[in-house]
């Protein structure tokens, strides 16, 4: 379970520092991300080009982003993360939330592993 752990925390290194290729480090190729945002899934990706176009893209909207793990728990290969999300918007989103508006949620991310690798990444928030 600790390289597990080691593995979510280079991710989240990665995520809070705008560095895909850290985040994508351990993902396999084959990687599918979704994300849920109020019971609905909001996207859904599929191979590690489309997730790291996705992650490019999203480093332009935020100047200032930090997921903060509160813990963990482990399954037969998967673990879960609980998380708090901290971001300064970069521009205006059409939901009306304007530059410089700070984001604070609570959430939690959904890690599925096979041979070390990250197969499956969900957030949900």
């Amino acid at each position: 379970m600790k390289d597990r752990e080691e593995i979510i925390l280079n991710y989240l290194q990665g995520y809070n520092n705008f560095n895909v290729s850290t985040m994508v480090a351990n993902f396999s190729d084959e990687i599918t991300f979704e994300n849920i945002d109020n019971g609905q899934i909001s996207m859904t990706l599929h191979g590690i080009e489309a997730f790291k176009s996705q992650a490019e893209t999203a480093k332009n909207y935020f100047s200032e982003r930090h997921q903060i793990i509160k813990s963990f728990k482990h399954e037969e290969d998967k673990t879960e993360i609980e998380i708090e999300y901290f971001g300064v918007l970069a521009v205006d989103f059409p939901n009306g939330m304007k530059k410089g508006n700070e984001l604070i949620l609570k959430g939690k991310s959904i890690f599925v592993f096979k041979d070390k690798k990250i197969i499956k990444l969900t957030d949900i928030s």
